[in-house]
């Protein structure tokens, strides 16, 4: 029976994570692409308004998660509080627009 030493093994261990978190990455890569082929889709075979623009916008929101949770590695360890702050700052925005438009509409 062979032993590996500590060192080996952590290289092992850390590939095998640097693999899993490339496969991740290709797949929402090849997600967002695909979600950004749909948006252009419907905008070319002149969808109705109604479903066109909730379904951008839906599309949009998807692909920024995706941005934030993989690209910028907002599910690692260690990044709770910028994600705290920026989904904080989501939040405000969101609710800054809601009431702007709640205000202009009333």
């Amino acid at each position: 029976m062979e032993h590996r030493s500590v060192p080996s093994q952590r290289r092992e261990y850390e590939r095998t994570q640097h693999k899993q978190e490339m496969i991740q990455h290709v797949i929402s890569f090849v997600l967002m692409i695909l979600f950004t082929l749909v948006a252009f889709g419907m905008v070319v075979f002149d969808v109705n308004s109604y479903f066109i623009i909730p379904t951008l916008l839906l599309l949009a929101v998807v692909q920024v998660i995706f941005q934030l949770y993989y690209f910028m590695h907002l599910k690692n360890k260690g990044h709770d509080m910028p994600a705290m702050m920026i989904f904080g700052g989501v939040a405000v925005g969101a609710l800054t627009i809601i009431t702007f438009t709640s205000i202009i509409w009333w």
